[in-house]
């Protein structure tokens, strides 16, 4: 099985769509901090149901941070319902790699979902990417890998990416909170310090997929900018 990306910011594997870091609830952690941001939980919802309706995957692997708070609260608990239920139908399983984010989620296999802490599919070990672990070639989120790109006139965007390596594939987050971590300048994730390559970047945009080429060239080429 050869890993696909997808434009929505997804990852076909063989009947497998794989996505990662949704931060479910994250506008409900913010309001208690004081910050108020619209709800993007049906914006979210329906992206990955066109997705799965598109691509018609047996099975929806979340890996990791399915939701956002630390503190598990009843509003979050009806909101992972509601995901639940809105994309059940579709698949024919639902499976969540636990990540750091994900404290609280044992509930869910009332559901009908399985929640493990990794995955195997073929040649590659699905984890989260908070923590290493033992394995040879890894799928993971955790990262929110974006690079920063910069006009003649000096305007700057950030861009959600895929990393693609040989024993590493670095997801985009799907949730449209997540700016992303420019990783030309730093990585967060340790499987990206111990797993030295020289990925593939590709972009997702609506509909397509630009292929940066590699990380060191794209690098090089942007500090000459």
């Amino acid at each position: 099985m050869k890993p696909r990306p997808l434009p929505g910011k997804a990852l076909l594997l063989g009947k497998n769509i794989i996505v990662a870091d949704l931060h479910l609830g994250y506008e409900v952690a913010m309001a208690r901090e004081g910050f108020y941001l619209p709800r993007v939980f049906h914006e979210t919802v329906g992206r990955l149901t066109a997705l799965i309706e598109g691509h018609k995957p047996k099975r929806l692997i979340i890996d990791g941070d399915l939701k956002h708070s630390f503190i598990p609260e009843w509003r979050e608990r009806e909101e992972l319902r509601a995901f639940v239920e809105r994309v059940n139908p579709l698949v024919d399983e639902i499976v969540l790699v636990r990540g750091n984010h994900d404290v609280g989620t044992l509930w869910l296999r009332e559901l009908g979902v399985e929640v493990v802490d990794e995955l195997d599919i073929g040649h590659w070990k699905l984890v989260h990417g908070h923590k290493p672990v033992e394995g040879e070639r890894f799928i993971i989120g955790h990262e929110h890998p974006a690079i920063r790109l910069r006009d003649e006139v000096g305007a700057v965007v950030k861009v959600p990416v895929f990393l693609f390596g040989e024993r590493l594939i670095v997801l985009p987050a799907f949730s449209p909170w997540a700016y992303g971590n420019d990783v030309l300048r730093e990585v967060v994730s340790p499987f990206l310090r111990l797993l030295k390559e020289d990925f593939r970047v590709i972009v997702p945009l609506e509909g397509e997929l630009l292929d940066f080429g590699r990380l060191s060239l794209l690098s090089r080429a942007l500090r000459e900018l």
